[in-house]
C-alpha cells in the first residue's frame, strides 16, 4: 500500500526545495507519461511519492505549454504536440562531428591508429573527421575523400542500414568494382556479409580497398535510431589485424554507441 502522503509537507517540501525541485518532478511525469502512454493525476502521484494536489498544479503548466494534453474521454493525460516541437529543433543542431570527435580522439590514442567519421553522400562514405593515432605511418588524410562503400568497412556498415531496394539504387549506379584482388564483388556474396554486420554491429575489410591496409567500423545511431555514421578505425595489415587485438572490436563498437547516445539515442 502506498504511504499516505501529507499535502501540507508536500508543499514545504516544494518551497524548500525551490524551482528545481518542481522541475524535476514535472520531468518525472513525463517520464512516467512516455513509458506508460498515459496516466491518470492518482496513478502517476502513487508513483512519485507525491500528494495528487502537486500533480496536478505541475500538470497544469505542462498542459498550458502543450507538453501535456489530457484525453477527453478518459480523463488521462498525455505527452502532448509540444514535445515534437522541441525534439524536431534537436537534430539539425547537433553535429556528428563535433559530438564524436572527443570519442575519436580517445580511441586513436589508446589504439594508436588512425580513427575516421564517415557518413553516406551520393553513393559513397565520405570521410567527415579524423583522429590520427601517434604512429608515424598514420599520416594519410581521409578527410573529404569519397570511399566505395563495398570495400571499406565503413561503408559496409552503412551499407548493411539501406534497404535491399536502396543497397540496389546504389549498386547500380556506381557498381562493384575491385580496388584489390580481395575486394568482394558479388553481389550474393556482399549480402550475406552485410546480414553479419547487421547481427554483429561492426564490420571489417582485410586489404579490399587499398593493399596493406586493414579497417573494422562500428555504426553511429541518431534519436530514432537510424544509421547516420560510422566510425573505423584503420591500419597498417603488418600490424593491424582487429580481429586479433583484444577489447578493440568490443571498444569501438561502445565508441558508437557513445557517439549515439550524444545524437539522442537511447537503444542498446
Amino acid at each position: 500500500m502506498a504511504a499516505r502522503i501529507n499535502p501540507d509537507i508536500d508543499k514545504d517540501a516544494d518551497a524548500q526545495g525551490g524551482g528545481v525541485q518542481s522541475v524535476d518532478r514535472a520531468l518525472q511525469i513525463m517520464e512516467i507519461l512516455a513509458r506508460k502512454g498515459d496516466a491518470g493525476v492518482s496513478e502517476i502521484a502513487e508513483e512519485m511519492g507525491v500528494h495528487k494536489s502537486t500533480v496536478s498544479r505541475l500538470m497544469g503548466s505542462l498542459v498550458s505549454r502543450e507538453l501535456v494534453r489530457q484525453n477527453s474521454e478518459r480523463g488521462k493525460y498525455q505527452l502532448g504536440f509540444g514535445i515534437l516541437r522541441l525534439a524536431s529543433s534537436i537534430p539539425g543542431r547537433l553535429s556528428v562531428v563535433h559530438e564524436a570527435r572527443e570519442v575519436m580522439e580517445a580511441l586513436a590514442s589508446e589504439y594508436k591508429e588512425t580513427v575516421n567519421l564517415a557518413v553516406l553522400r551520393s553513393n559513397y562514405a565520405v570521410n567527415v573527421d579524423q583522429a590520427m593515432g601517434p604512429s608515424t605511418l598514420a599520416t594519410h588524410d581521409w578527410v573529404g575523400s569519397l570511399t566505395p562503400l563495398h570495400a571499406t568497412s565503413s561503408g559496409k556498415v552503412l551499407l548493411a542500414a539501406l534497404s535491399a531496394d536502396e543497397r540496389s539504387r546504389v549498386f547500380k549506379a556506381v557498381g562493384l568494382p575491385a580496388r584489390t584482388p580481395r575486394t568482394i564483388t558479388n553481389r550474393d556474396e556482399l549480402e550475406k556479409q552485410l546480414l553479419d554486420v547487421a547481427r554483429d554491429g561492426f564490420a571489417s575489410v582485410h586489404e579490399e580497398f587499398e593493399i596493406g591496409l586493414n579497417a573494422v567500423a562500428a555504426p553511429i545511431y541518431n534519436h530514432t535510431g537510424s544509421v547516420i555514421a560510422a566510425i573505423s578505425i584503420s591500419g597498417p595489415a603488418f600490424r593491424f589485424a582487429p580481429e586479433d587485438q583484444p577489447g578493440l572490436i568490443d571498444a569501438l563498437r561502445e565508441a558508437g554507441l557513445t557517439i549515439s547516445a550524444k545524437m539522442g539515442f537511447r537503444g542498446r
